[in-house]
């Protein structure tokens, strides 16, 4: 038997969704040194420039990719894939969620300054956050969190991989602002 058409057709049949080195190993029932040869051998195949697909480990699993090159072609052919793009406001909460997770969406709104009840539910449906808990706070509010499809959308392996964020120098609260440069003119 040939693991590498094994492994190859397990990367077809998940999709979207992938499969983790450990649920690999378990399928094929082989220890981690006998498997990363196969998979060294199939990502080498793919990486060939006369192959349309790819291996990638996105969200901690194995998956099998479009290659980007080809992204043009793609997108003619999936004319839903522009209207699946995420709205500024989305993308915001999007990105309130990523960084602060778990996070209630209560907190969210107060982060915005809005009302941000619509956009979760939008990025719910979406798959890009889930609920991954109950706060402690009155009422239990639901606590969100991003989802592997998440890391897949913005091409993360781990959340982990996220850009860092400058916290913005903070107001010395002693300040005088009779010394500050900026005076007030009559």
């Amino acid at each position: 038997m040939n693991l590498t058409a094994v492994i190859e057709g397990i990367l077809f049949l998940k999709g979207n969704e992938g499969i983790s080195v450990e649920e690999l190993k378990e399928i094929l029932n082989v220890d981690e040194p006998t498997l990363v040869p196969y998979l060294d051998t199939l990502k080498k195949m793919y990486e060939e420039p006369n192959r349309g697909l790819k291996i990638d480990y996105l969200g901690g699993r194995l998956k099998l990719t479009t290659k980007k090159e080809h992204k043009e072609y793609y997108e003619k052919l999936t004319e839903e894939e522009i209207s699946s793009t995420l709205s500024p406001a989305a993308l915001e909460a999007l990105v309130i969620i990523a960084y602060n997770q778990p996070i209630t969406r209560i907190k969210v709104d107060e982060i915005r300054g809005v009302s941000s009840q619509h956009l979760v539910r939008k990025l719910l449906l979406k798959g890009l956050i889930k609920e991954v808990g109950k706060s402690d706070q009155p009422g239990r509010p639901n606590l969100y969190g991003t989802t592997s499809e998440f890391l897949d959308y913005f091409g993360l392996k781990t959340i982990n991989d996220l850009p860092k964020i400058e916290e913005p120098e903070s107001l010395d609260e002693e300040t005088n602002l009779f010394e500050s440069k900026y005076t007030e003119t009559l």
